[in-house]
């Protein structure tokens, strides 16, 4: 199993004004799987996304990770395993404005120890990949949307990671560009054994992953498990997501 996330808890606030997020939300993701995450926005699908790649950390449950459980693991420890075998799309691109598309891919490359002019070379070669090489020396501001989430896509991806985590990577894309940026996503993750946690509000882009998991109520349910449409229908928020994704 490459991630277990076993009844994590996560509340924000305190007292009275006090939000609980994540209450008891389990899931498990094997090696060379893609699963959907899906839930109404404010759910706390980032929120999970970030605990599952060790961003932040849940006030109860566990997070564990091929089997070593991270809570045993120290803040430089984690930072190792997160930039070693964590890739994470988000979904306003966060590239930095003064570095070229190429520059961008290599950086997290060359934090990994990777020497700069191997890095490039590689950053070279994935922009290639995302049909970006002619841009490659394009600063995030002359390049368009979905140019920009491509490039944000083979950062993700460039050091090689186990485990890709991606929050609405096609959220601020139209639907052309949406479809494209994604099935480059897919065939990418597919391509490898890499696993991938993606959190989307597309049904269609939902459906072509192996498995999907809706966030309701703070917790995650196996849209595919025996029972399923009944605990999701126990609530307004389930309610609507089967309604979408069912």
């Amino acid at each position: 199993m490459m991630l277990k996330l076993k009844n994590l808890g996560k509340s924000f606030g305190r007292g009275e004004s006090e939000i609980s997020v994540l209450d008891g939300a389990s899931l498990e993701i094997g090696r060379g799987e893609i699963v959907a995450l899906v839930g109404p926005s404010g759910s706390g699908k980032s929120t999970l996304l970030y605990i599952a790649g060790l961003l932040d950390k849940a006030d109860s449950g566990e997070v564990i990770w091929d089997g070593s459980d991270c809570a045993r693991l120290s803040d430089g420890e984690r930072t190792k395993l997160r930039c070693s075998r964590i890739g994470f799309v988000y979904q306003n691109h966060n590239l930095f404005a003064d570095f070229t598309a190429l520059e961008n891919v290599a950086l997290p490359m060359m934090v990994a120890g990777i020497a700069k002019a191997r890095a490039l070379e590689n950053s070279a070669a994935m922009l290639a990949k995302m049909g970006l090489a002619h841009r490659s020396c394009h600063r995030p501001a002359e390049l368009s949307g979905g140019e920009q989430q491509r490039v944000a896509i083979a950062r993700a991806l460039a050091n090689s990671p186990a485990l890709l985590l991606a929050d609405e990577p096609t959220g601020n894309l139209d639907p052309y560009n949406s479809e494209a940026v994604f099935s480059e996503l897919l065939k990418l993750v597919s391509g490898t054994k890499m696993s991938a946690l993606i959190a989307t509000h597309n049904p269609i882009l939902a459906a072509r992953m192996h498995r999907r998991v809706a966030l309701v109520d703070g917790r995650l349910v196996d849209m595919g498990a025996p029972g399923a449409a009944a605990v999701l229908k126990k609530s307004p928020a389930g309610k609507k997501i089967f309604e979408s994704f069912g």
